[in-house]
């Protein structure tokens, strides 16, 4: 699992050789309680270039130094900037534009969350990524369930262990 730096606005890496594990990905991360009820349910941001996390953390704030809202990211899906035009300085500027204006929004927990902001982030790049061109939270949503990776087996647990746990409490009691 890698470590989150130090958000830089100023530098991108040269190469591909030169970025975090973390460049160029969507993060997610579990939201206690939701996530123990609903497994697919969780907290999303989204990686510049170097590596570091930003994401929605509640009315006017955004998170833009690597520390998610719910902690470390647990999950991660790589978007391939290959065919954006502008690459990596697209990338950082799009997220940039959303962080801005995500900072004068409210937060609301259904409609207007962390998803829509990395879904505006998207979309400012203009960029296609899984056969995905006009990207929402729903799409995100199911995108990360289906396609995101752990990245490492405490993500897991996290993600899937208390949701085990209440199955199992479930059908005790109702066996019982």
């Amino acid at each position: 699992m890698s470590s989150l730096n130090s958000y830089e606005h100023s530098t991108v890496p040269a190469t591909m050789a030169d970025a975090s594990p973390l460049s160029f990905t969507i993060l997610w991360s579990p939201l206690p309680p939701i996530t123990w009820v609903l497994p697919f349910i969780g907290h999303m941001g989204i990686a510049t270039s170097r590596g570091v996390a930003c994401d929605f953390q509640g009315p006017y704030t955004v998170g833009e130094r690597g520390r998610m809202a719910f902690g470390k990211p647990t999950r991660a899906l790589r978007i391939d900037i290959r065919s954006l035009p502008g690459g990596a300085d697209q990338w950082d500027k799009a997220i940039t534009e959303a962080n801005a204006e995500y900072c004068t929004r409210m937060h609301n927990i259904c409609c207007d969350n962390c998803h829509s902001h990395v879904a505006y982030a998207l979309n400012a790049m203009d960029i296609r990524a899984y056969g995905v061109r006009n990207w929402d939270m729903v799409k995100l949503c199911f995108l990360m369930f289906f396609k995101g990776k752990f990245l490492g087996v405490e993500g897991f647990v996290r993600q899937f262990l208390p949701f085990g746990l209440l199955l199992l409490i479930a059908t005790l009691v109702k066996v019982i």
